[in-house]
């Protein structure tokens, strides 16, 4: 089965993804993960203000199979979260790089990307 990687987003080896910007990035989790997951019906996250740590835990997202954390990939505070996500979360399984993003964040002074898997790097992975 072939997955959705784009080439702009960068990877967590737990499967989120993230934005690189030094503004605002979006974080999310990537089309292996949702299909993974299955049929996701809660999901469980910060609010705006609150603090991030780079590979921490932040929220949850439960499906009809599992329950699983999800994990910042770079630190930040949070500025915005996708509250669709708490009416529909299916949005996760539908369009997990576009209205299925989980949170915002102003990534802290030191946020670092280079740690993260870039597509290829990400698609060895799963593959």
């Amino acid at each position: 089965m072939s997955f959705e990687v784009p080439d702009e987003l960068r990877y967590l080896e737990s499967h989120e993804w993230t934005t690189v910007d030094e503004e605002t990035v979006r974080f999310g989790i990537s089309d292996f993960a949702q299909d993974e997951l299955g049929d996701v019906v809660f999901v469980e996250l910060p609010e705006a203000g609150d603090e991030l740590a780079a590979g921490e835990a932040f929220g949850v997202v439960e499906s009809i199979k599992a329950v699983s954390d999800v994990y910042a990939p770079v630190a930040g505070e949070v500025v915005d979260v996708n509250e669709d996500l708490f009416e529909r979360p299916e949005l996760l399984n539908e369009d997990p790089y576009g209205d299925g993003w989980l949170v915002e964040v102003a990534p802290a002074g030191d946020a670092d990307f280079d740690d993260l898997l870039d597509a290829g790097a990400y698609e060895d992975q799963i593959a």
